[in-house]
């Protein structure tokens, strides 16, 4: 995937959760079709660690039923790196399970702002993100 279209509300919905729970790693799936954002889904970092997330399994799990029941398809996980870097990090690549793009959302300068990789075979490219 080469790119990711979301909306501005769709991308401040991530911002408003991985800010609330700083400094802690937050993380989140997003749904829809064709590279295009429809829905935002918040998971549990059960980690609960400020350099590394762990989704919930049972919210994951019925996130990725919600999916299914809906016609939609897996597109991308988002996570917060609240102290940096703004890129994916090596445990991000080690721990990439998923063929989605992989939002990263860092604390820059007191501002959010997300960037999209795609992880293939250890290494990774980024992901251009549209904001409608």
């Amino acid at each position: 995937m080469q790119s990711l279209t979301l909306t501005n509300e769709q991308l401040q919905k991530m911002i408003a959760h991985v800010d609330s729970l700083a400094p802690l790693e937050a993380c989140g799936l997003l749904a829809g079709k064709n590279s295009t954002v429809e829905s935002v889904i918040e998971v549990t970092n059960q980690a609960q660690s400020p350099v590394r997330y762990v989704m919930n399994p049972i919210e994951q799990l019925h996130a990725f039923e919600w999916i299914e029941s809906n016609a939609l398809d897996l597109l991308a996980i988002f996570h917060s790196h609240p102290t940096g870097p703004e890129t994916i990090s090596p445990t991000d690549i080690a721990e990439a399970a998923y063929d989605v793009v992989y939002v990263v959302l860092a604390r820059v300068d007191g501002q959010w702002l997300a960037r999209g990789f795609w992880i293939e075979d250890g290494s990774y490219y980024e992901v251009t993100l549209h904001i409608l």
